[in-house]
């Protein structure tokens, strides 16, 4: 179980009777020469206000390309099932409808502040535009709002800084500035895509704590997108790890780390150094590679890598090659796996800890 210091915040007790984001059996193909390739695969989830979901996986496994679905911004693809915000249906709204929800409802970090900032425009300029589009706030009324936003993330002289151009601004300071974007028409869903991504850890630490201090403040609901387990351990209340575009284990975070059900998360958990381990001792890997999606697999994905499934009887194996295993709830526990053979409390690791590359605490950083 992690015992690090964390950033969630703390609970409510209380939770709404309708999510604030429910998705439901997602799927995106994407059309290529060779045919249609299914890149998410049904996959379902919730994000309550003023809690997080971290969706975890490793690259490849579809968890961007939800997230890029669930906010509309797939041009190319073909998107099939439910997203709902607040009971409202996002999926098959027109582009206008969708303009008029992102950015004001529901807002999005991305991974690159660098690319996703225009290299022309002062990130000043950049931040009074959302508020203009959505509220219709005339020039200086935009501009008192975004040197507000940029104060409020932790900017020094935010008046100043709202006249530099992107390339003037630090790492770290650029994605302040793409979060004080997105909170500037204070939307109800922050969706963070790899926020601390090339990060250095103190940076990283901060920008976890800063949506974290304004998720508190503010109610957001927060779909955390990442592959780093650090990162979950530190923010997250529930979390999704997905695995070959489909969902393989869904659990509070505590219970996700201190017995994971699926073998697949296990792996995940085995493969983290640990603080207690000698120098010497080697990282365990994973063995094989993750299924191709244009090649996509009848039964479980992780089935040709997993060790259960290669120590089970003959008849589990096929189940496990043929028959794809749905979320289900483990008994005993609070956890859904998508597994034949899923793991017991006993068999999965005990881990005193978040993993050795976790974010320190901020205050410990600074």
């Amino acid at each position: 179980m992690p015992t690090a210091e964390s950033t969630r915040p703390a609970e409510s007790g209380t939770e709404s009777a309708q999510p604030l984001l429910r998705v439901r059996d997602l799927r995106v193909a994407f059309d290529t020469p060779a045919g249609a390739v299914q890149v998410v695969d049904g996959v379902s989830f919730t994000v309550e206000a003023g809690r997080t979901l971290g969706l975890v996986g490793e690259s490849g496994s579809g968890k961007s390309v939800t997230s890029l679905a669930v906010m509309g911004l797939h041009r190319r693809a073909r998107v099939s099932g439910s997203a709902a915000l607040a009971g409202q249906e996002l999926l098959g709204l027109s582009d206008r409808r969708f303009g008029r929800l992102r950015g004001r409802r529901m807002a999005m970090v991305f991974q690159d502040p660098l690319s996703a900032l225009h290299p022309a425009y002062t990130v000043g300029e950049q931040i009074a535009e959302a508020h203009r589009h959505h509220f219709g706030s005339g020039r200086r009324a935009a501009r008192r709002r975004a040197v507000d936003m940029l104060g409020e993330v932790g900017i020094p002289e935010p008046g100043r800084r709202a006249g530099e151009y992107p390339h003037q601004f630090s790492g770290g300071m650029r994605q302040r500035a793409m979060i004080a974007m997105a909170l500037s028409c204070e939307p109800e869903l922050l969706v963070a895509d790899e926020p601390t991504t090339a990060l250095d850890v103190t940076v990283q630490a901060q920008i976890l704590e800063l949506i974290a201090r304004l998720q508190q403040e503010r109610g957001l609901g927060v779909l955390m997108i990442t592959h780093d387990l650090g990162v979950v351990a530190r923010v997250a209340h529930e979390v999704l790890v997905m695995y070959g575009g489909r969902g393989a284990e869904q659990a509070p975070v505590d219970e996700l780390f201190s017995s994971p059900a699926h073998p697949y998360t296990r792996g995940l958990m085995d493969s983290l150094p640990r603080l207690d381990d000698p120098d010497d001792v080697p990282l365990r890997a994973i063995p094989g590679s993750p299924p191709s999606p244009a090649e996509p697999l009848p039964g479980c994905p992780f089935a040709p890598r997993c060790p259960r499934a290669a120590a089970a009887t003959e008849a589990e194996r096929a189940r496990c090659a043929g028959e794809r295993p749905r979320l289900r709830a483990v008994p005993g526990s609070g956890r859904l796996a998508a597994c034949h053979l899923p793991l017991t409390a006993v068999e999965g690791p005990s881990h005193s800890g978040p993993p050795s590359g976790a974010p320190v605490p901020a205050e410990e950083a600074r």
